[in-house]
This record gives structure tokens, sequence and C-alpha cells, in this order.
């Protein structure tokens, strides 16, 4: 198949985004599939030997935004794709769907950013306005896409229960070859773990861009607890307020590759802080990394953890839970161990290449009407 994937970020930009989107491609590239890359620029002109075609763009609080101009129809055109693949579409994935639609291209759109509960979080007295603005613009958005895929269970609920039509279950995959428990007994990471815990506390660790909405303060809340060291490793806008928050944590900045995986591996116990993640990919690579995860009982994290068995999920409206939960594993080496065993033994079967063969059938559903919807 040739495949149009027009996404609003992509490398050199660093996201969930952009990482779902290069490992759809490195599976497309193994398969023998075609592609093309439209984004906004600047950017490699090549990944994988696929082409990268720019849009004009703007930046908004670090992040460029691709302008939903009539070059990307153009493109479209030239490109003559089997089916378009909108990743995360808002404003330039906007216009792919509906330069799709006029091409009588078939569309696939990827539910990935709650983009509503973002703007919310920003909007001070028009949350409500705000809100329901923008539920309008993605009802409206998604309505023009021959199929919507959600990350979780939760999120297509939700998608479903704003009226988004023709939606569908497509989860995420994890690299098991590069998050593995087996780095904890490497050279880097032993020295690591010296450096954060030097009279061996635990060491309890979030992974993630540091920003409002991911609501990295709910910390404090196990930031004093006994035998234990603090560690993030990320940056974001809110880095500053952080370090003032948690003075006693350990910021380890941006990461990414073997030295994100040497992080993971360097940690006992894993945190997810945010409420309104559509999926949760640091908790997969955790996991994979054979770590005990604690997270919200909110949104992805319940299609993740199984609670009791590969971590807990806990109230994000009761004060007290997280610590709770946290503290339980780490007063307890040996429940630590067998969560963190079963975690590792779960992501075996969420490869990405299990999961990009199941999208190949859904963009195969939309490009011909006769063929069976694979199973979600």
């Amino acid at each position: 198949m040739r495949v149009a994937i027009v996404t609003e970020s992509f490398l050199p930009s660093l996201n969930g985004v952009t990482t779902s989107v290069c490992r759809v491609l490195d599976h497309l590239a193994d398969r023998g599939h075609e592609a093309v890359v439209i984004c906004p620029g600047p950017a490699p002109q090549a990944y994988r030997g696929f082409p990268v075609r720019t849009v004009q763009a703007l930046t908004v609080r670090q992040f460029r935004i691709g302008l939903p101009t009539t070059d990307l129809e153009r493109i479209l055109r030239d490109v003559r794709p089997d089916v378009v693949h909108a990743a995360s579409p808002f404003g330039l994935g906007w216009r792919g769907l509906a330069a799709g639609r006029n091409l009588g291209i078939p569309t696939i759109a990827i539910y990935q950013t709650d983009m509503p509960s973002y703007l919310a979080q920003h909007a001070g007295p028009l949350r409500s306005s705000i809100t329901k603005a923008s539920w309008r613009w993605i009802r409206h958005l998604h309505s023009l896409a021959d199929l919507t895929l959600a990350p979780s269970s939760a999120t297509l609920a939700e998608l479903t229960a704003h009226g988004v039509p023709r939606s569908a279950l497509w989860s995420r995959g994890v690299d098991t070859s590069l998050y593995s428990p087996n780095l904890r007994s490497s050279e880097r990471v032993g020295a690591l773990r010296r450096c954060l815990a030097p009279n061996g506390e635990t060491i309890v660790g979030y992974v993630g861009r540091l920003a409002h909405e991911k609501q990295v303060h709910r910390l404090t809340e196990i930031a004093d607890l006994p035998n234990t060291s603090l560690v993030i490793v990320g940056d974001g806008p809110t880095r500053e307020k952080l370090e003032q928050l948690l003075p006693k944590a350990h910021f380890l900045g941006f990461r990414q590759g073997t030295a994100l995986a040497q992080a993971y591996a360097a940690l006992d116990v894993f945190v997810h802080t945010g409420v309104n993640e559509t999926f949760g990919q640091t908790l997969q690579e955790a996991m994979a990394a054979g770590l005990p995860v604690v997270a919200p009982a909110a949104g992805g994290p319940l299609d993740i953890v199984k609670p009791g068995v590969t971590g807990y999920l806990f109230d994000p409206g009761v004060t007290g839970a997280l610590r709770a939960s946290v503290n339980s594993l780490v007063i307890d080496p040996m429940l630590r161990e067998r969560m963190g065993d079963s975690a590792h033994r779960k992501m075996q079967a969420r490869s990405w290449a299990g999961v990009v063969d199941q999208l190949i059938g859904y963009y195969r559903a939309v490009v011909e009407p006769t063929y069976a919807r694979p199973a979600a």
C-alpha cells in the first residue's frame, strides 16, 4: 500500500505522536509498503527511505504548528496515496482529512492527544466554554475520517459519548528489545543507581514531559517517603517550578534511546501522574523494563495496569492514595519483584510489529469496503 501520513509533529520534535509515527514507518518499511510523511517544517528530508514533505509552520508554546494551507492537497495529488493516515489531527490533520475527502482518498484519523482537557487547563474561567467548543471541533474534524482509531477503551467510550462516528480501538506497541530488565545488571545502570541511591534507597521515578497537563506536582505526595530516592526524567516548561517544589528530587533531564532505557532500568518503582492521558506509553516502557507501576485510575492506564498484578491504580481525587500505593511497593521488595516480572511478561505481547499489522488491517478496511475490520 501507499500511505500518506499527515502528522502534527515529527522529527526533530520528540514526543508521543512522533514516536508512534516513526514506529509505524519502521514497520511499513520492513513490510515493503510505501509511505510519505507530511508535517510542519523544519524536518529531515527522509525517514527510512520515505520522503518527508514539509508545510509552513509557526511556533506556539515551544510546539511547531503546521498551517492548514492548500499545499497539503497539492502534495496528496502528487503522491496519490491509497490511504491518508492523520496522526493526532487538529489543524494540519484536519486539512489532510478534508483534502482526502475532496480527492476521494480513504482516511484514518488517530486520536492520541486529549486536546479538550489540555485547552481547558489553560482556559481559566472560560474552561466550560472552551471544552464544549473543542469537542465540537473534534466531532467535526473526525466526521471527515472514514475511521477514527482510539488508543484505549476509556478514550473510545469518550469519543462515542461526544458523538464521534465510526471509531475503533487501536493500541500502541512498545520496543521490548530496548526497554528490558536485563539492562539493570549493566555497569552504567549500576553506577547510576549508586549515584541516585548511595545508601541503598528505593528509587521511585517519573518519566515524561514536564508540563502543566502532566500534573507532575502530584509527586510532592511521595517526596518525603522514608528510604526512597525520587527521580524525574524529562524536561519542559514546568521544570524550574518543579525543582523548587521538589528540592530533594534528582532531575536527570531529557533522555532518549539507550540513555532513556538505562534510566528506566535504574528505577525500582515507576509513577505516572497525569489523569488526562489517552494511553500512557511511558507505562508500557516502564513495564517492559520490568518495573511495577503506579498510575491514576483514569483514561489510558485503565487498559494497561492490572491492579495488584502489574502495579496499582490510585484514585486521583483522594489525598494520600498515591502515597499509599507507592509506599506498599517501597516497603516490600518481594512484591516489587513479583509485579515487575508480571509487567515485563505482559509487555512481551505488545510488540510494535503486531500493532502495526493491525493498523494495516484497518487501512485495508477503509480502502477495500469488503475487507473485514481487524479484531481490536
